[in-house]
């Protein structure tokens, strides 16, 4: 449903000028919660997120890809943003990153340390001095990580 949701409405919000990060899908009382993330250079305002909050809806409302009640919220992505595209990790190089992978590698799942490098179908992280090549097809989820 997250990547559905993801292709339905990733058009709508780069049509505004803004990128959207990541969607978040969870159950929030007799309902569900839409939790969308979107980001731009400039960074975003309260108002920012009231605009997108009504395209969304419009195309929400009009295609019904969420049976029953739901609550829209637009957001920022914060400190510790989700890493979801290459071009996220390439926007970060150097940061303070969390990968978790689908497998464990080298007796691991996660590795929480500096972004070094991003290649065709790897990232870098470094952890304590030691240098993880992780593939982007074996990352679960990945995230900023701030001190």
């Amino acid at each position: 449903m997250r990547d559905a949701l993801l292709r339905l409405l990733e058009p709508v919000v780069e049509s505004l000028g803004f990128e959207l990060v990541d969607v978040e899908l969870a159950r929030a009382g007799r309902g569900e919660l839409l939790r969308l993330y979107i980001d731009r250079a400039e960074g975003v305002t309260v108002d920012d997120c009231a605009d997108v909050s009504h395209a969304v809806s419009e195309v929400l409302d009009a295609e019904e890809p969420i049976k029953g009640q739901y609550t829209l919220e637009v957001s920022s992505p914060g400190l510790d943003r989700v890493l979801r595209k290459r071009a996220h990790f390439e926007r970060f190089l150097g940061e303070r990153v969390f990968v978790e992978l689908k497998l464990p590698m080298d007796g691991r799942r996660r590795f929480v340390g500096a972004l070094k490098t991003v290649a065709d179908d790897t990232i870098v992280v470094e952890v304590d001095g030691k240098d993880y090549d992780l593939p982007f097809a074996g990352i679960h989820k990945a995230r900023l990580r701030p001190l």
